[in-house]
This record gives structure tokens, sequence and C-alpha cells, in this order.
């Protein structure tokens, strides 16, 4: 697959071959599902807790006789149906996290890539350097290229400047090449790829 590489200024300056194995495989969406589970499990912090009758303190004195009363039998104020009694099976603090193999997390990746150039959200470029860390001078320049919601891929090291210019753009995400993943690939519109890091994640995923 061949693919035009532009720069910042909206002007093509070459063309790369895109490897059909990492940017040509088959769309799968049941992949970028579980994919995306996998990535939000992960980040829970699973600390959600209630407490359960054993743990509420207070009494543990029978509140009335058994019989005789004319009321329902009860054996503990720290049961759920009084109030401030325990909750039955309530959350407890625990890891939502799941595993996947590693050739599954890859093939996942392989898709996500796939996806965006199926679709023709895909954008090579020839690098992601700004001169200044001014925001301002580089929303002017992504909008020569019309990218308003986009995740920018770059090399193993990102330029500082165009980091710290980006960083407030709104809808505007970059990543080194090592930190690229399925969630943040489809949750942004547009997939920007440096020529480095098309390179590296063919390296990865070949």
């Amino acid at each position: 697959m061949k693919i035009d590489i532009v720069n910042l200024d909206a002007k093509t300056v070459g063309s790369l071959e895109l490897a059909d194995e990492v940017f040509g495989v088959e769309v799968r969406r049941d992949i970028l599902a579980r994919m995306v589970n996998y990535q939000l499990a992960k980040r829970r912090t699973g600390n959600h807790k209630t407490k359960q009758i054993w743990e509420v303190s207070g009494t543990t004195k029978k509140p009335y006789k058994q019989k005789g009363t004319g009321r329902a039998r009860q054996g503990s104020l720290r049961s759920a149906q009084f109030r401030g009694g325990g909750v039955i099976f309530g959350p407890v603090v625990r890891s939502h996290a799941h595993d996947l193999t590693k050739k599954f997390r890859a093939l996942g990746l392989r898709v996500a890539l796939s996806a965006k150039a199926a679709d023709g959200k895909l954008v090579v470029l020839e690098q992601a350097v700004a001169a200044t860390p001014k925001t301002k001078d580089l929303v002017a320049r992504l909008s020569k290229l019309k990218l308003a919601n986009a995740l920018f891929i770059g090399g193993s090291e990102l330029d500082t400047n165009f980091a710290l210019a980006s960083r407030n753009i709104p809808h505007i995400d970059v990543l080194p090449s090592q930190g690229a993943n399925v969630y943040d690939i489809l949750r942004r519109d547009t997939l920007v790829l440096t020529t480095d890091a098309v390179t590296a994640l063919e390296a990865r995923l070949k």
C-alpha cells in the first residue's frame, strides 16, 4: 500500500510503501472491542467498597426475643434491612484486569492501524517538529492539514517543542511509537504517523 508523505505545511514531499501485514490486515470489530475492554479494565482502580455485616460497628445483642412479639424475628441490628446495617453482596476491593496474550495484543494493534488506513484516516507526516513551543503557531499549521481531532505518533523520542505546543490543543494527542495502543488510536478521528513511527511500528509488528 503506497501513501503520500506530507509535511506540516500540507505539502507532499514523497511517498512511502506501507507493509500490508501491518496496515492491510482484515478489520475485525470483535478484536478491537476486546482490546478496548482490556485496556479500560486495566485502568480501573477497583477501590470501590461497602461494609459487610461483620465489618459494621455495633452491638451483637439480639434486638428482642424470638417469639411472642408479633414482629418478624431478628438476629442482629447490623443486618442489611436496618438503617446503617451491612450490604449484602456489595462490591469489594479487587482488580478488574484480565489477560490477553502478547500475540493477540499485537494483532489488535495491527487491526487498529489497518482500520484507519482502510477508512482513509491515516496520514504519514515527514516529521513532527515545531520551531517554537507556541500553541498558536502549531494550531495554524494543523489547520492547513485540516486536523482537528487526531493522534500523532512520533519516533522513539518526541520533539520537545511539538509536545509542548500540542498539549493545550483540544482533541490532539501525541505519543511516542512505543506508546501506540488500540484505545488511543480509535478514540481520535485521524491517525498521524511520522516516517520514524511507521518504521518503528513495522519493525515491532511484522
